[in-house]
This record gives structure tokens, sequence and C-alpha cells, in this order.
């Protein structure tokens, strides 16, 4: 099947029960995605499918065949950091990082539906990533950094 990622297009092998996290990581070596929980119920492993956030992990890459599926690894435009990216490294919105990348596709998504978010809508939007670290006061900081017009 033929998968679009990071604007690339791809023919991938993966048999009909194989998860789109396995295939990222597995076939197409973008590791950037994380595998943590396997049950939807972290976010590590968020990406980008036609521009709306999703659990890789829940997702088979047989539904994907066909659609622009975004990681971490595609964010960045050349050596230009992702407006999300450059406002969780100036706003220090990680520690361990393990849970960054799906944390930085889930505010892209945000912000890609709500260009002006409260910080409510922030922390709501947000809800479905978690940090054991507990960074969340600075990725609140840094989504709403990110929305500020200049930055747009």
């Amino acid at each position: 099947m033929r998968l679009i990622v990071n604007g690339a297009e791809h023919e991938v092998g993966a048999p009909g029960h194989e998860t789109l996290l396995a295939t990222l990581r597995d076939r197409l070596d973008l590791t950037g995605t994380k595998l943590v929980c396997g049950r939807g119920e972290c976010g590590a492993c968020t990406v980008l499918i036609d521009r709306v956030s999703a659990y890789s992990c829940l997702t088979l890459t047989a539904a994907c065949a066909g659609r622009s599926i975004t990681t971490i690894e595609g964010l960045a435009n050349g050596d230009t950091l992702n407006r999300v990216q450059a406002a969780f490294i100036k706003h220090d919105a990680l520690q361990c990082g393990f849970c960054t990348p799906g944390q930085i596709l889930a505010a892209v998504a945000l912000l890609g539906e709500n260009p002006n978010p409260s910080e409510a809508d922030v922390r709501r939007g947000m809800s479905g990533n978690l940090c054991r670290c507990g960074t969340y006061p600075k990725i609140v900081r840094a989504v709403l950094a990110a929305a500020e017009p200049s930055n747009g």
C-alpha cells in the first residue's frame, strides 16, 4: 500500500493487523513516534493524519493508505523548527522528552483547529497527552505562545 509520510510517498507491505505506530518505527525508521501504553491512553504515539491528531498505536496502517501522515520528523522545514517546536524549547516545556513528540503534534492539531485558544481550550485540547514528569504548566505556556499572532 502507498503511504504519504511527511510529504514523501512510501510503498509498504504491512499486514492488515499492523498498527501505524509499528509501520512508522519498524518499516520507515521514524522513531520519533513513541510506544508507551499501546492502548491509546497516553498520547506519546500521536501523529497527524490529514492534519488531525490520532493515536498511531490504535490506528491500523491499512486505514491510512493514500492519506497524509505527519510525524515529529516532518514538522520542521529544513533547519527551521515549526512554531510549536520552537515554543516548546523557548518555554522549557519538556523534561525527559519521551512524551514531547506526541505533545507537539497534539498542539499542532489543536492550533490548526483553534488558532487562538484560551488556556482552558489548551488544557482541554491537550488532555489526551500525558506527561509523567508533570510539565503541564510549561506545555500550556508553550502552546499559548505558539498561538500568538506574531508566530503565525
